[in-house]
């Protein structure tokens, strides 16, 4: 076994990125504090051609050093927009029918696991503040919310990591 070379990669262009056809997910970061996760994050979506990252409420925007240091240049290749409201933004979406979930613990929540994409309909998905989560405002407004399973003693995971997990295995159902 020999690690490949970046060069035998065949990594897209930031040209063949944009015209590529995306994965119909929209990520939503809400009063996201970290710029290492919001940089993640965009790092996250360029893996999957994630269509676009919507920056909410207190949520830093490119450019930013501290941002570009885990993105790596996905500032570049993602489409993204700031928008002041976050539930502006989830009724905005919802009206141009993309199915919108907080990825949250709440009543009601569908395990990641059991959470299966309606084929060609668009998803949202609002990951919040580091500290508090999804807004109450913000759930109550969503289609839905999607619970990542966990066994341990901790009762949440790193914004990065979740978007990272949730991504990752709704691409898989999408895409299959």
């Amino acid at each position: 076994m020999r690690k490949l070379e970046n060069s035998e990669l065949v990594r897209k262009s930031v040209t063949d990125f944009k015209q590529a056809e995306k994965t119909p997910i929209i990520i939503v970061l809400d009063d996201i504090r970290s710029l290492n996760n919001i940089g993640s994050v965009f790092r996250t979506a360029d893996a999957f051609l994630v269509e676009k990252i919507y920056l909410c409420g207190i949520t830093a925007c490119p450019p930013n050093k501290e941002i570009h240091k885990t993105a790596l240049g996905a500032t570049e290749t993602v489409a993204w927009e700031h928008k002041a409201s976050v539930t502006d933004l989830i009724t905005k979406l919802q009206d141009e029918s993309t199915a919108v979930f907080a990825i949250e613990q709440v009543e009601g929540s569908v395990m990641l696991d059991n959470f299966n994409p309606k084929t060609h309909q668009k998803l949202a998905l609002v990951f919040g503040n580091e500290v508090y989560g999804v807004s109450q405002e913000a759930v109550a407004l969503c289609n839905g919310s999607i619970e990542i399973p966990q066994l341990g003693t901790k009762h949440s995971l790193n914004i990065a990591v979740s978007a990272g997990i949730v991504v990752w295995d709704l691409f898989q159902k999408i895409k299959n």
